[in-house]
């Protein structure tokens, strides 16, 4: 074999060999045993070991410049792992890291606008959803999620759209996504669609309580006020210890002139909480209609000591200085 043509097979050998070398450096592959360090996380992980699932998480993305490494599946697993044990910040931190490198990944705009939501930064999490549906205009996660942000800014005609587009791809969602489309129309006052979905809601899921308490809402919109209250004590049988609850049916049944009843129930709140404000201003109103002033007055000034700067409180100052 001529020499030139040995000399040009080894050049190639060298260079095919260099190439190998580039590919697991400069072009970033994964080294062999990437694929078991992030099985070893996983697995910490799903035993419920997050600390330690953070440290192999840590090891595999960070230990070297490798950018492959660097992938979803690992960030969003360290997220993951940082939400379960309470540190959502340094969670959000992590899946904001992630998206500069993977700009367009639905699943990380996702996480990290469903954690923005979570922390009540709204407009930030709209800003996320939006960036999700313009790659999947049908992700239904997304159409969800910024229905939800639209409704907590009182935007609810807006909301229903996302809802819309929801229901027609997830016609046969969750029971909590019509629960949250009705409100949108309880917050409106349109009290004959909002029981229509509630209904609907009801439907699929009569053990929640606060379906049952947005039923009774839509019923008293529509001036149905037993059947209203009818619907509020199926929410209270399923929660008891619910004080929230327990206030609106003693402020009902004040409404409706049963003030024994009433005064029965704030008896029940004050079991649960003896500085219940809501239960005290309901006994103080009984007593000012019972034509007890010295007893209404008494139990003012008890609100008031609890804390004068609630609602209930600054209403129990003023009422008694008139």
């Amino acid at each position: 074999m001529p020499k030139n043509n040995i000399a040009m097979r080894l050049i190639l050998c060298l260079s095919l060999w260099l190439c190998a070398g580039c590919s697991a450096g400069f072009l970033g592959l994964a080294p062999a045993g990437d694929r078991q360090e992030y099985a070893q996380a996983r697995k910490l992980y799903e035993q419920g070991a997050y600390q330690a699932a953070i440290t192999e998480l840590q090891d595999y993305i960070y230990k070297t410049k490798n950018v492959k490494r660097r992938e979803v599946r690992a960030y969003r697993l360290l997220g993951l792992s940082y939400e379960k044990i309470g540190q959502l910040s340094k969670a959000l931190e992590i899946y904001l890291e992630a998206l500069e490198f993977h700009p367009d990944n639905v699943p990380l705009l996702l996480e990290a606008a469903r954690l923005y939501q979570q922390t009540n930064l709204t407009n930030r999490s709209i800003a996320l959803y939006e960036r999700a549906l313009q790659e999947e205009p049908n992700q239904p996660e997304a159409l969800a999620g910024q229905a939800f942000n639209y409704a907590t800014l009182g935007f609810y005609s807006k909301a229903r759209q996302f809802y819309d587009r929801f229901f027609e791809l997830n016609p046969t969602a969750t029971p909590q996504y019509r629960a949250r489309y009705a409100n949108t129309f309880l917050e409106q006052r349109n009290y004959t669609q909002a029981f229509i979905h509630i209904t609907m809601a009801l439907a699929q899921e009569n053990q929640n309580p606060d379906f049952w308490l947005l039923s009774a809402q839509a019923r008293r919109g529509l001036h149905q006020p037993q059947q209203a209250l009818e619907d509020l004590q199926t929410a209270i049988l399923l929660a008891p210890q619910r004080i929230d609850l327990l206030g609106k049916k003693a402020l009902w049944l004040y409404e409706m002139g049963n003030d024994e009843a009433s005064m029965l129930t704030t008896k029940e709140m004050l079991q649960i909480n003896p500085q219940s404000q809501l239960a005290l201003w309901v006994q103080s109103s009984i007593a000012q209609k019972q034509h007890h002033p010295q007893e209404a007055q008494r139990l003012l000034r008890q609100i008031k000591q609890i804390n004068p700067d609630s609602f209930i409180g600054r209403l129990a100052t003023k009422t008694l200085e008139l």
